[in-house]
């Protein structure tokens, strides 16, 4: 992957915004693969002709085979304000799935208790709970059905790891 600048929706200086494409890693990993996050200090260190280190702080992730807007910090400070916006539940995260041979009402709540196999890097989910499981929550709205498909709105109440696909599965 080769970051280009016409992935940045937004930029100030205090944060920037970008399209992260499916495939990317927004922060490093074990695989040792460059990130978006890696990407992005470059741009910020050749743009702004910083000597030394970039701070570059990671407000949020979405998994390497989804797609979609990443909000990252350019300051200690701006981290430390949008972090504190997700742990009051003040960031609205909207997400466009679609599923394949799932009969979906209209728009429905789904609440099941998920537990991660940290070996397997896979969430599974139950309708009940057990030892190690978290809550969680999501809701969904049908937008467009096309022969075996179903194009949703998701919302999540919760923010698992890898809860939509876990839960619509």
């Amino acid at each position: 992957m080769s970051f280009k600048q016409k992935d940045i929706l937004f930029e100030d200086n205090h944060l920037i915004v970008v399209n992260k494409m499916s495939g990317v890693l927004v922060q490093k990993d074990k695989t040792g693969d460059k990130s978006l996050s890696d990407h992005i200090k470059s741009y910020i260190k050749v743009k702004n002709k910083k000597p030394g280190n970039v701070f570059l702080g990671v407000v949020h992730r979405i998994d390497r085979p989804t797609s979609g807007v990443i909000v990252f910090a350019k300051t200690s400070k701006a981290l430390s304000r949008l972090n504190k916006q997700f742990v009051d539940r003040k960031v609205n995260k909207k997400y466009l799935a679609i599923t394949n041979n799932i009969n979906c009402l209209s728009s429905d709540k789904l609440k099941n208790w998920i537990i991660k196999n940290t070996k397997q890097n896979k969430s599974y989910i139950h309708s009940s709970p057990i030892p190690g499981s978290k809550i969680a929550i999501l809701r969904y709205s049908l937008i467009k059905e096309l022969n075996n498909y179903s194009l949703l709105e998701v919302i999540i109440e919760t923010g698992r790891h890898h809860q939509i696909r876990a839960q619509l599965s």
